[in-house]
């Protein structure tokens, strides 16, 4: 099982110790640096300032939103970070939500499923430097009627085939992603239900596109705490827990809760969010169960983490990406160095 790291958003409070991270993760032989955005910091300004000042990692992005960029926008992005880092980027594809979508970039969120597989075939088609034309229910290209022209990518991405990731909860997007993309970002997997909250519908996807689970890339992010409490390493994620499961979406359309829900916590998923959307975020933080932030995070000892990494390697995970908790920078390098140190005490270094 390989490792990555995962940066979150530029402008969360540890930008001065990001770059310091991810060399440090670059020289303890992790795989991939994964860079987010959501409404504030954009992913490839973030991964082309890491890919400058690091020398074998792969940098990714977890996620581009797909509502924020015209498809062939995608592919010159991905084809540029692929070209300046010496054939080291990974695309990570996602919806978004109804709010960051429709609030944020003015986009319909209507059927997610289907703009997704078009945008996929689209962004795939341009860096392949066909001359680019699509007809779909949601792109047509060239425009009809107009003077636009089919023309192709001038730029040469460093490799023939980009990975391309699609960050995906339900089991209907896990399935599309099964059959279109080359691995899937999940986010609060648990070892203990990864097999039907995932790799069913996962494998559903690939065999409807006559593939197997061979060569595709399991990926889950999961925070990372060293110590020897517990419980109040639970707690640290409480808050981030409880916005996830409680906040992000709304009531009727919450990824994040219906997963928790799907995992067996379905009168806790509906407290959490009746707390949170009323206003009362300490209230909701305390409602999650601290059997669920165990099971989707790495918390303790070394020895700890090594057997809850064992159970994610066992149930399928290819790479597992750490999101190390740590106020410091020296905090959070300890987090990564321990990431490693477990990997090996594993036995799946």
């Amino acid at each position: 099982m390989r490792l990555g790291i995962n940066l979150g958003y530029w402008g969360a409070g540890m930008d001065g110790d990001n770059l310091a991270v991810a060399q440090e993760a670059d020289r303890l032989g992790y795989d991939v640096c994964w860079a987010a955005e959501a409404y504030g910091s954009d992913a490839p300004t973030v991964l082309s300032w890491v890919a400058a000042k690091t020398e074998r990692i792969d940098i990714g992005s977890a996620i581009m939103q797909i509502p924020a960029r015209q498809p062939a926008m995608t592919a010159m992005t991905a084809a540029t970070l692929d070209s300046l880092s010496g054939g080291r980027f990974r695309l990570g594809l996602g919806v978004s939500g109804p709010q960051v979508s429709e609030g944020w970039y003015g986009v319909k969120f209507d059927k997610p499923l289907a703009r997704t597989r078009e945008y996929v075939e689209i962004v795939r088609k341009a860096m392949s430097r066909e001359r680019l034309t699509y007809e779909g229910e949601h792109w047509t290209l060239p425009l009809p009627d107009g003077p636009g022209k089919p023309i192709k990518l001038t730029v040469h991405p460093e490799r023939e085939h980009i990975p391309l990731y699609i960050a995906a909860i339900g089991p209907k997007n896990l399935e599309q992603t099964g059959e279109i993309a080359d691995g899937a970002l999940l986010i609060f997997p648990s070892a203990e239900h990864l097999e039907e909250t995932a790799l069913r519908p996962l494998r559903a996807g690939r065999e409807k596109a006559g593939l197997t689970m061979e060569g595709f890339d399991v990926h889950p992010t999961l925070p990372l705490a060293l110590g020897d409490d517990i419980d109040a390493l639970a707690d640290i994620f409480r808050p981030y827990t409880a916005l996830y499961v409680g906040g992000m979406g709304s009531r009727k359309q919450n990824f994040y809760n219906q997963l928790a829900q799907r995992m067996g916590y379905e009168k806790q998923a509906a407290e959490i969010q009746d707390k949170y959307l009323s206003g009362d975020k300490t209230g909701a933080a305390a409602a999650v169960p601290r059997q669920l932030i165990d099971q989707t995070t790495l918390l303790g000892s070394v020895e700890r983490i090594a057997d809850r990494m064992k159970a994610y390697a066992e149930a399928g995970v290819t790479t597992l990406t750490l999101a190390p908790a740590g106020f410091t920078l020296d905090e959070r390098v300890a987090a990564l160095r321990a990431g490693t140190e477990a990997l090996e005490h594993a036995g799946l270094a």
